[in-house]
């Protein structure tokens, strides 16, 4: 069960990493996310 448990937290974490470094890419590509402040775009990250 625990091996179970940490192979799930690492494929999540994985795939959440993997959905920030690609919607990092593609922020640029949005007008309306120019717009905001630096720590607006931390806090969103």
């Amino acid at each position: 069960m625990k091996a179970f448990l940490t192979i799930l937290l690492l494929i999540l974490s994985n795939s959440f990493m993997i959905i920030a470094w690609y919607g990092h890419l593609k922020f640029a590509e949005w007008k309306w996310f120019s717009k905001l402040g630096r720590i607006s775009i931390v806090l969103i990250s």
